[in-house]
């Protein structure tokens, strides 16, 4: 069949107002990048009409502002899931105006095929290869792409230039099958591939092609200052440490890596450490910093999901793709994410805290415990199955006047369960083996900001008795005072002997 090309505001009329509606792309990496405003631009035309037009919106993770902000500041997102990161589309889900469900990535493809949220009325892909056969080849991200074009009813491909054909090979395209048909995943070695190199659709549901010419949005991150750069440094000496005594093999193990400058801080010191050999990555998102260790021969493969890079570095991989295509892979986010392979592999994680307690356990996602910041994105799928799970986050923000770490966390995503260590630019607090008293202790001399350590240890001496000592009268007076005083500085703690 023939390939029906249209522009973005006539598929735009494929969308119809109480859709759901699955994007493409894992961080702005492989989004849409004209569809969006379209639909915007139509919701806004169906609005000032006095006509209602919201959809539910599905993508891989969060997208860039020109899919949520756009259909944000258009008021067109009723329920949004499963992560985001965009300012338009947060102050609409904190004022209650969009329903927004936060959810482990890994899980998301396989709930949708449940039928747990309903049907996936259209896919809006972008590809950098089409074709009237139903080949569709994704750009720099899958997320879940191979999952809501197999459930739309109705999919619009995005054909974007700026991504060349020769990127076909990069992926490694496959679903899981449903239970009770699901197999064993063949995935021993993060280098190893067992999917297609393109998404396979019945070409009749292609109701629209559009051409675009569309960089990606630039995912570049803040530079590494003095904090994020000792966070790196002591993550790296403690990796280091551990191959020393024994508890990593000397051959090392593939690594995860959270997003943003910190986790950039951690792999860049990882590279500069002699210590630690060349390794593998296995990750959800691969960032400027992994690329720029695999030219150096630090970093060996490269596993994800996502590859969200600046500019300058997505032009310098299509410069050289043979070599990339031979140390990169992109997979499926129920892939790249799956606790399975995670464990089986013996991946070490490292992903960022808002805030930690004095036990260890860690909030990802709320600010003072109600406002959503982003969500808990993939850091879940892999805390839990880690065979080492590390934590990192600056000891205080806001001048010194919050502490990172606190008596009781305001919302909790990891439990202390799950948490192996946690590290901040004071140190490294090691949490195995330790019991919730000898937790607290590891944490406050190790981690905390030398302003709050004696505060907390005073907290401590209001406790009472018990296995994981609290006040629970006094738990949360961190946080009620920064809201009342705007610092968490001199909490005074006798009130409440």
């Amino acid at each position: 069949m023939s390939l029906d090309f249209m522009t973005a505001d006539e598929a735009a009329r494929f969308v119809h107002n109480d859709d759901t509606v699955g994007f493409s792309g894992f961080t702005p990496a492989g989004c849409p990048k004209v569809l969006p405003h379209a639909i915007a631009k139509y919701a806004e035309e169906e609005h000032q009409a006095g006509r209602p037009f919201q959809i539910t919106m599905v993508t891989g993770a969060s997208t860039g502002d020109r899919t949520d902000g756009e259909l944000a500041r258009a008021k067109a997102v009723k329920r949004r899931f499963p992560y985001q990161s965009n300012k338009s589309l947060r102050q609409l889900i904190n004022s209650g105006e969009t329903e927004y469900i936060d959810m482990h990535l890994s899980i998301l493809a396989q709930e949708l095929r449940y039928g747990f949220y309903g049907k996936v009325d259209v896919a809006i892909v972008e590809a950098a290869e089409v074709t009237p056969e139903g080949e569709i080849v994704p750009t720099t991200a899958v997320g879940i792409l191979p999952t809501i074009c197999e459930m739309a009813d109705r999919i619009i491909v995005e054909l974007n230039d700026k991504h060349p054909k020769e990127i076909r090979g990069l992926h490694d395209i496959c679903e899981l099958a449903d239970p009770p048909h699901r197999q064993s995943i063949d995935i021993s070695k993060p280098e190893d591939r067992i999917g297609r190199d393109h998404v396979k659709v019945d070409p009749k549901k292609i109701v629209a092609v559009v051409r675009t010419s569309e960089p990606n949005d630039d995912s570049a991150f803040t530079p590494v200052d003095e904090v994020t750069a000792a966070i790196g440094t002591n993550v790296a000496n403690f990796l280091a440490n551990e191959i020393r005594e024994g508890r990593i093999p000397e051959s090392f193990l593939p690594l995860q890596s959270g997003v943003g400058n910190v986790a950039n801080a951690v792999l860049g010191a990882m590279g500069d450490n002699e210590e630690i050999p060349p390794f593998k990555i296995y990750t959800e998102v691969i960032q400027d910093a992994v690329i720029r260790l695999m030219k150096q021969g630090k970093v060996t493969f490269a596993s994800g999901c996502s590859l969200s890079v600046s500019r300058d570095c997505i032009l310098d991989i299509y410069k050289d793709l043979p070599y990339f295509k031979e140390r990169l892979v992109l997979r499926p986010q129920e892939f790249s994410n799956n606790p399975g392979i995670v464990r089986r592999l013996g991946v070490i994680s490292i992903n960022t805290a808002i805030e930690a307690d004095i036990y260890g356990n860690i909030n990802s996602t709320h600010i003072t415990g109600t406002k959503m910041m982003n969500g808990i994105g993939g850091s879940g799928d892999f805390t839990r199955s880690a065979y080492i799970s590390i934590f990192t986050t600056p000891s205080v923000a806001k001048d010194g006047n919050i502490s990172c770490f606190v008596p009781m966390v305001s919302h909790t995503d990891h439990t202390e369960h799950s948490v192996n260590v946690i590290v901040s630019e004071q140190g490294v607090a090691d949490l195995r083996g330790k019991s919730p008293r000898e937790r607290a202790e590891c944490i406050i001399e190790n981690v905390v900001h030398p302003d709050y350590r004696e505060n907390l240890r005073q907290y401590l001496d209001i406790c009472g008795p018990g296995q994981t000592r609290h006040n629970l009268a006094a738990c949360f007076e961190y946080h009620r005072q920064f809201m009342d005083k705007g610092t968490m500085k001199d909490v005074d703690w006798s009130k409440f002997r």
